[in-house]
């Protein structure tokens, strides 16, 4: 390799996969003004014109669909079944786009004092989205659909693990009949970034990442006066009340904690749990969390595959053994296998309090933090207590208290009542705090980045 080339590692084998380079600034301008001119014939197309393709999109992603799945899955370690189910996500989010678009995005007639007021959703132009590896297909379809659908263009960079997935994407999108070069992905480094988001042709720029890189983003796209939405990182806390159902709960955190391989910004990570339930959680917690199986991510018996890479397992070994000097105690787990791959097991800290990684911080694999809460209030207090606030969870037999807790009291952008769920097409995604601001998905999603244009008659 040379300095101008990288290669993708399967985390399985940590055999090398693929090998890129990055493209020059002179390529790199050509696929930004590529992707304006494309915009300037699509913003034409009508809502219904555009909303056929983005069905067709959806049609040429289930097609692709096993080709795809294995391909993620060789590059981040995900299961072969969650890389298929990612697949099928995404195109019920085109699904969801193609019918409700036209809808949300249409003209709108509003009552003025004089005359006729009229709002149109205008595209704005080129967007630029700087994605992460841990859902290589969701992460860059959830911001690019919504900003098609609207009329814009789109530029992608993808995390370096999931080069090959980024540029794959675009032969499906262009397989579905949308136009070419409208959809662009720009294989750049971190200073070659920066000269995207000034470029005069780009007009807004979406991350998802941890809450550093967005605020590094989100400072740079400020100097330049260019619209933002950030979706950042999270140590989201779900609540064991007094009355909740035990074994649900336990099944359900447990679920919410490894789902694919417990790099997912919205992971349930903290477990608050009541003094009344702690004792029984704990222990039904740690005797499931002990049988998870790691292993080939294409086996159907495989529970738990490999991180990304043996960076991510290195930090995230650094954060139990800096939380387990802080006072935390491993109940399962904690220690690096011996074997090939980029494994780290399932594993269960208790005594979890604040100044430690696994209560402060965001953990990204399947590490669990159990903390406990004298009573309901006080697992309010704590879960809140955190500068993160993107999702989290409930649990309790009395789903209307719940439902006001969630929408009253709870501090994050979203909340599940008794269940673990990790995006609807229909239903906004994003978060407060550090964990940035902006909405992805549902009708907020599809207005993001347009313009909201007053037309008023006289």
């Amino acid at each position: 390799m040379t300095d101008n080339s990288f290669q993708t590692i399967n985390p399985l084998t940590e055999a090398p996969i693929e090998t890129y380079r990055y493209i020059g600034d002179d390529e790199m301008n050509g696929v930004i003004e590529a992707s304006h001119a494309a915009f300037l014939d699509w913003r034409m197309q009508s809502l219904e014109d555009r909303a056929k393709v983005i069905a067709a999109i959806g049609a040429a992603l289930r097609e692709a669909k096993e080709d795809f799945a294995r391909l993620m899955t060789d590059e981040v370690g995900k299961l072969l079944r969650d890389s298929r189910q990612e697949i099928d996500l995404c195109a019920a989010i085109c699904d969801y786009t193609a019918k409700q678009g036209p809808v949300v995005l249409a003209d709108q007639k509003r009552q003025v004092q004089r005359g006729e007021g009229y709002v149109t959703h205008a595209p704005l132009g080129v967007i630029y989205g700087i994605q992460p590896w841990n859902f290589p297909a969701y992460q860059a379809i959830r911001y690019s659909i919504a900003s098609l659908m609207a009329g814009n263009g789109v530029l992608l960079k993808h995390a370096e693990n999931c080069t090959g997935s980024g540029l794959f994407l675009k032969e499906v999108y262009e397989r579905g009949g949308l136009p070419k070069d409208l959809f662009g992905v720009l294989v750049i480094d971190h200073d070659q970034s920066d000269r995207v988001i000034e470029h005069k042709l780009v007009r807004g720029v979406t991350l998802t990442g941890s809450d550093k890189a967005g605020r590094t983003v989100g400072a740079k796209a400020a100097s330049v006066a260019k619209k933002t939405v950030l979706e950042l990182g999270s140590n989201d806390a779900y609540l064991v009340l007094d009355d909740a159902d035990l074994d649900l709960a336990i099944k359900t955190c447990v679920q919410g904690r490894v789902y694919n391989n417990g790099q997912t910004c919205v992971n349930a990570k903290r477990f608050i749990v009541t003094e009344a339930n702690y004792d029984a959680f704990v222990q039904g917690y740690a005797a499931a969390f002990e049988g998870i199986r790691m292993g080939d991510p294409t086996a159907d018996d495989t529970q738990l595959g490999p991180l990304v890479s043996k960076r991510q397992r290195e930090s995230l070994h650094a954060q139990v053994e800096k939380s387990v000097a802080g006072g935390a105690r491993i109940l399962v787990g904690g220690e690096i296998p011996d074997r090939q791959g980029w494994f780290y097991p399932a594993t269960v800290l208790v005594d979890v309090a604040p100044g430690q990684p696994a209560y402060e911080d965001e953990l990204f694999g399947p590490v669990a933090s159990i903390i406990r809460a004298k009573d309901d209030e006080d697992a309010m207090r704590i879960a809140n207590s955190s500068r993160y606030g993107l999702g989290g969870g409930i649990f309790s037999k009395d789903v209307e208290r719940a439902k006001e807790l969630a929408a009253r009291h709870f501090d994050t952008g979203m909340v599940f009542i008794n269940n673990f769920n990790v995006a609807s097409p229909d239903m906004p995604f994003g978060g407060v705090k550090d964990s940035g601001y902006g909405r992805e998905h549902g009708e907020e999603g599809l207005k993001e980045f347009v313009n909201a244009k007053a037309i008023l008659v006289a």
